[in-house]
């Protein structure tokens, strides 16, 4: 046996104070009384004794000793030499992925991961070392490694679940990074649904052993949710919903569709045992917002119940048509439920102060374009970027430029052209020829300008039977799409644990504070560099938002309660996308229990058990003095 602690030995020095007292003589006082007749038994009790006569509470002094003797050995820390070479280091791999959230066990699978974490803490044995690391995305140590019970059960207890994919395997070897070259009996206890890929083959590592939480639960959810806007319809939109069945059984529900809490469709999917349903809905609205799937009876896991994305929002645009009275052009544009059109017919006007959306010149070509895009139809004069040349008669379409946005679902080779213009483009204006003829002139082009991306039709409408054709409008919608960047643009829904980058604007506020906000928590700080800035882990589902934070101006009202301004950046979507996370059925080969080794009844050390001896003496000497068998 060694002893921590030598120097505590000291203490029993107080052995010699405490036999002193008990062989201390009592000098009597001197007192007047009036007979001594009932003092002789007294004074017989109290008359001069020897040393070993004075040693009659002998029992009381035995128990002082003792007692003395305990607390000596508890400050000295004794420690036995098998005790020493039997410590042990483990990590605790606690899984805090999606799937932990479902409440088949109760309160979840989550809750009971830590209640056994817990557990194996408590069975620390003396020399004992732990480490707990959560298996998120990306993996991370809650706690090093440590002997110190109640800072590995602070850490435990400070761990949160999350909706994102579990990464055991990366967790895993991060644990026996941290156990590296420590002393043998060492390992790794993973405390997990089993709900990764791997989880049998992992089992049969002589270095990992596992407490499996939950069972065989059935699950239905929603994997995966896209939406965008229509490649054709200015206002239409598309919805990509799947719902999986992750049972061995079918399963009946009901999907709800809204949008920004609105009702926009109701389905009600039938599912085969393991089937997925992948559906496509076409919509309209102008207004984006906030779009949600939303299951009815999905499962013991509600975070994959909810799916959302963020629909992008079609906002009007201005269109100043200048012509001499193309009816054509004046009722397609009409025609289009977001444009606000303004028909100039006098070629005296002056061009508005701000540039609109759009401006189309019909049969007129002034000497200078005005800023902003520009649609010339039918040239009449050459300028800067073109130089117009002879008519051409009857030209064919011979090409067109499929890869173009500009030419999305249009075909111009059935047009009847009786007449066109050539065109000679300028090579600096880094012309794109969407439609070529025959001979290889330019029948539809666009250029490009500092001032504004400028397009050139040099087809006289009023002689062709292309305004009576199909691909007229879709020209037009083509047009103005192409111009404000949003023709089928796609907010795309992250999945749960994913990164992604933001461009942020340049911050001009000195006192200026962004930040990332999650779904619920503490928001988190973003670096104050401008440009491209890492967000993630996405790590919970929901919609997730960069907010900048700046003081509030005098006289203004504050949108917080610390006296803050709040500005949204932008909005995230996020949703648990990983089918791993929504099958809660354990997978096969894993047992449902396996119990980790704990220390038996000598888990405390050895002055621990000393100190307890001390204190039973203690109530025992108390309780002998109350019955008076010692003095």
């Amino acid at each position: 046996m060694n002893l921590v602690n030598p120097a505590g030995l000291w203490l029993a020095a107080l052995a010699a104070p405490i036999i002193g007292l008990y062989i201390l003589k009592i000098r009597l006082r001197r007192e007047p009384v009036s007979t001594i007749q009932f003092w002789r038994r007294v004074f017989e009790e109290k008359k001069p004794r020897s040393i070993w006569q004075r040693l009659r509470h002998w029992v009381s002094l035995a128990l002082q000793l003792l007692f003395l003797l305990l607390l000596t050995g508890a400050l000295a820390d004794p420690i036995f030499r098998w005790q020493q070479g039997q410590g042990r280091r483990r990590v605790l791999v606690l899984d805090d992925s999606a799937s932990m959230n479902a409440t088949d066990v109760a309160p979840s699978r989550f809750e009971a991961a830590r209640a056994e974490c817990r557990r194996i803490v408590d069975g620390m044995r003396l020399g004992d070392e732990t480490a707990v690391i959560a298996a998120g995305t990306p993996p991370r140590v809650l706690c090093g490694l440590t002997d110190h019970q109640r800072t590995l059960r602070e850490a435990i207890d400070a761990a949160t679940p999350t909706d994102g994919p579990t990464r055991v395997d990366e967790a895993v070897a991060l644990a026996r990074r941290l156990l590296s070259g420590g002393p043998p009996g060492r390992g790794v206890v993973v405390v997990s649904d089993g709900g990764f890929d791997g989880a049998a083959a992992l089992l049969k590592q002589a270095d990992v052993e596992m407490v499996a939480i939950g069972g065989k639960t059935a699950n239905v959810g929603v994997p995966r949710l896209q939406a965008r806007r229509s490649l054709l319809d200015p206002v239409g939109y598309e919805i990509l919903v799947e719902v999986s069945n992750a049972s061995d059984g079918p399963a009946e529900c009901r999907l709800e569709l809204d949008l920004d809490d609105e009702p926009v469709d109701v389905v009600p999917p039938q599912l085969k045992p393991g089937e997925r349903s992948v559906q496509v809905f076409e919509k309209t609205s102008a207004d984006g917002g906030l779009l949600r799937a939303k299951l009815d009876r999905g499962g013991a896991l509600a975070a994959d119940d909810t799916a959302v994305a963020l629909l992008p929002k079609r906002s009007r645009q201005k269109v100043r048509l200048e012509t001499a009275g193309d009816l054509f052009l004046e009722k397609v544009f009409e025609a289009m439920p977001l444009v606000d059109l303004e028909v100039v017919k006098d070629p005296e006007a002056k061009p508005p102060a701000t540039p609109p959306a759009l401006t189309v010149f019909d049969g007129r070509t002034p000497d200078v374009l005005p800023p902003g895009p520009v649609l010339v139809v039918a040239p009449r004069a050459s300028n800067a970027l073109w130089k117009l040349g002879e008519s051409i008669q009857n030209p064919v379409v011979a090409k067109q430029d499929g890869d173009s946005p500009l030419m999305t679902h249009i075909r111009l080779d059935n047009v009847l052209i009786p007449e066109a213009r050539k065109l000679t483009l300028d090579p600096a204006a880094k012309p794109r020829v969407l439609v070529e003829a025959g001979g290889g002139d330019p029948i539809y082009a666009a250029l490009e300008r500092p001032e504004g991306r400028v397009v050139v039709l040099a087809v006289d409408l009023d002689k062709s039977d292309l305004p009576l054709q199909t691909a007229f409008p879709i020209m037009a919608t083509n047009l103005l799409s192409w111009l404000s960047g949003t023709q089928g643009e796609l907010r795309e829904a992250l999945a749960t644990g994913s990164t992604t980058e933001a461009a942020l604007p340049v911050e001009t506020v000195p006192e200026a504070v962004r930040v990332l906000r999650p779904p619920s928590g503490p928001d988190r700080p973003l670096p104050a560099a401008t440009g491209k800035v890492g967000l993630g882990p996405l790590d919970l589902a929901g919609i997730w938002k960069v907010v900048r934070r700046t003081p509030a101006p005098k006289g203004s009202k504050a949108t917080t309660d610390d006296g803050a301004a709040e500005e949204t950046l932008m909005e995230l979507a996020c949703h648990v996308a990983d089918r791993r996370e929504t099958d809660l059925r354990a997978p096969e080969g894993l047992e449902p229990r396996v119990e980790p080794a704990l220390a038996g009844f000598f888990r405390r050390p050895l002055w621990f058990y000393l100190v307890a001896c001390a204190w039973a003496l203690t109530s025992w000497e108390w309780f002998l003095h109350q019955r008076r068998w010692i003095d």
